[in-house]
């Protein structure tokens, strides 16, 4: 039996490598058709991203097994920690650079297997340190993936010394097992230092989200940022602290303030103390926003830059890392790596960190380097999972800035679609790495989604119903549970969020809120269910000049509905508005009308001003009840 397993395992694994993806041979229903149509995929794109998702889904039925051998064997591990560590390394999906057919990006160290394991190339080397402690060969390691688990596995167990199981422990063992930096008992550098805080907080991140989307499963449950990062920390790395009591909190002081929108821990020093000596600037200050090109990046310097000797920028080109945010961090800030970019986007929330300014060359596409702008974007090219909408949207406010700011970069001239003739034409204005002519590199590869990038850097206007989340093949924006927030009252963190295809509105799936009483409260549910994870940078402008709405099924009675809204000058929340039990209901508020919106947090005024808005949240409201209550979301949209 366990001979058949492995075998289907490897088949698997095999089926999903980066060569090319045949489109679905059966092609697709009406009701996927709509789907991938409501996402920019159509045509050959969508059958091709829609067969490799079924590939990975087959592939990580297999993993949970492993995983649990794994914790059987090294049970000072935390529950959760391996899943979100292959997450944040892998997206569960095995890696095996020395057949995807890719150059080595920028001479990047390659990870290995479904935990992303590094075997040295100026990167420590954790195959072979693993192992040499599980007893095995290096080739094992990097290409069984029951194996690559264990490694993993005792790695970490390595770095959790002592017997405290906090998150303090996990956060600083995570940041010694990282893997890149300078060499164990070595004075670690700054950037090296922030780059290892980086990897441990998008581990952790996944954790305290949970994943449950395409066959990923990381159980979700509350990390104590205030143990796991010193304040300043915290702020930089824009964790959330939603679960921290505001009243009591002890992390907000004189230099530290908890943001009410996006409740988030920010600095309120004086900018001339924004900046450290060490090439870091903190987010939130004053002086960052100046240091750097794009208002919220996070600036880090790379020394691999030279003079564009008074070329015009005139080009965006988009990459893909095939490798971590973190991982690409350090790289790039080696001088002996001789590669860097602009931007790198972080998938998890959009988070933007600058490692070049854009009036300097960056070294990322030879002969183009005088006369563009590199975004690189984490993840790899064999699996679209990488590519979320806080990445998408993250990166076309940079471009949509570039076009704004650069004559010779027009919107308009941007790729649509991945095609022969488009990889072959290297005349757009805005293009992938795979488009120039002197490079032989293939991202970000044939599922980014160019048309729905397209749609974001030239956004449409008039007569029109643009879905913002159909919930057909993700949770999309909606990556938190309901108790998430700490606006959320009421509710017990026994409440989830996830995909369910039994009921809904369109289509063939809708989003489920599973809401489950707080036993030990007696407080009134307001359920702040967020979009984007509360980060107005993670979700999708929306013109004020619509209505935004979506369709609700409550399968109970006495619910409210309500949204909000990240305006220009704080977050309004519109009127809520009550629902039948048992019905498709379609409810929507007029982004223009004032008689529609409350002030709610930051300066907000009671409406809506600005030209385009970010939806900050859907709210559910219901008098406390001890049952539980089950209510379906589907299609939220603007309509024009």
């Amino acid at each position: 039996m366990k001979h058949v397993i492995w075998t289907a395992l490897a088949l698997a694994c095999a089926t999903v490598s980066t060569t090319a993806v045949a489109g679905d041979a059966h092609g697709t229903t009406a009701d996927e058709a709509r789907a991938l149509a409501e996402t920019g995929a159509t045509g050959d794109f969508a059958r091709s991203l829609q067969a490799q998702e079924k590939r990975l889904q087959a592939e990580r039925s297999y993993y949970p097994a492993m995983f649990r051998a794994a914790y059987a064997r090294y049970p000072r591990i935390p529950a959760g920690a391996l899943e979100a560590l292959a997450y944040s390394q892998s997206r569960w999906h095995q890696l095996r650079p020395d057949r995807n057919g890719e150059p080595t990006h920028g001479d990047m160290p390659r990870a290995w297997g479904v935990m992303g394991l590094y075997a040295g190339d100026g990167f420590a080397d954790q195959v072979g340190e693993a192992a040499a402690l599980l007893g095995t060969t290096p080739e094992q390691v990097k290409h069984s993936p029951s194996t690559n688990i264990l490694a993993a596995a005792v790695l970490l167990d390595r770095e959790l010394r002592g017997s405290a199981r906090d998150d303090e422990a996990l956060a600083q063992a995570l940041q010694r097992y990282a893997g890149f930096g300078e060499s164990p008992g070595a004075t670690v550098g700054a950037v090296d230092a922030y780059a290892r805080e980086s990897f441990a907080f998008d581990v952790l991140l996944g954790m305290d989200r949970g994943v449950n989307d395409n066959g990923i499963r990381v159980p979700e449950r509350a990390v104590q940022w205030e143990r796991a990062f010193p304040a300043d920390t915290l702020a930089r790395l824009n964790a959330p602290l939603v679960r921290l009591d505001l009243d009591r909190d002890t992390v907000e002081t004189e230099a530290f303030a908890i943001d009410p929108r996006s409740e988030q821990l920010v600095t309120r020093q004086a900018a001339g103390n924004a900046v450290a000596g060490n090439g870091i600037a903190d987010a939130g200050s004053v002086q960052s926003l100046a240091t750097v090109d794009f208002p919220g990046a996070r600036w880090v310097t790379s020394p691999n830059y030279s003079s564009r000797g008074g070329t015009a920028v005139r080009e965006v080109a988009i990459h893909t890392m095939q490798g971590s945010y973190a991982g690409s961090i350090s790289w790039f800030q080696k001088a002996s790596a001789g590669v860097s970019a602009h931007y790198l986007i972080r998938s998890s929330d959009g988070q933007v960190t600058q490692m070049v300014r854009e009036s300097q060359k960056a070294w990322h596409v030879r002969s183009h380097n005088p006369h563009s702008i590199g975004i690189e974007h984490e993840g790899y090219i064999s699996n679209p999972d990488w590519y979320t909408t806080a990445m998408y949207n993250a990166s076309a406010a940079i471009t949509r800035q570039s076009c704004a700011r650069y004559a010779g970069i027009v919107c308009t001239r941007a790729m649509k679609t991945y095609t022969s003739a488009d990889l072959s034409d290297s005349s757009y204005d805005i293009l992938g790495h795979q488009n120039l002519t002197d490079n032989s590199h293939t991202d970000p590869g044939k599922y980014w989604n160019w048309s729905k990038y397209y749609g974001l850097i030239n956004p449409g206007s008039g007569g029109t119903t643009k879905i913002v989340d159909s919930f057909e093949s993700s949770v999309g924006h909606f990556v938190t549970s309901p108790a998430y927030s700490g606006s959320t009252t009421g509710i017990s963190t026994a409440s989830t969020a996830a995909r369910n295809c039994s009921i809904r509105h369109g289509g063939s799936c809708s989003l489920q809120v599973r809401l489950v009483d707080n036993t030990s409260s007696s407080a009134s549910w307001a359920v702040r269910l967020l979009s984007g994870s509360g980060n107005p940078g993670s979700n999708t402008a929306l013109s004020r000049n619509g209505r935004v709405g979506f369709w609700v099924f409550v399968a109970g009675s006495g619910m409210s509905v309500a949204v909000g809204i990240d305006d220009s000058d704080g977050t309004e929340r519109s009127t809520s508005k009550a629902v039948p039990a048992n019905k498709w209901t379609y409810v929507e508020w007029k982004l223009s009308d004032a008689a529609q919106w409350n002030a709610w947090a930051g300066n907000s005024n009671g409406a809506i001003t600005a030209s385009t808005v970010k939806l900050d949240a859907i709210w559910f409201l219901h008098a406390n009840t001890s049952y539980t209550v089950n209510a379906y979301v589907d299609d939220v949209q603007l309509r024009n």
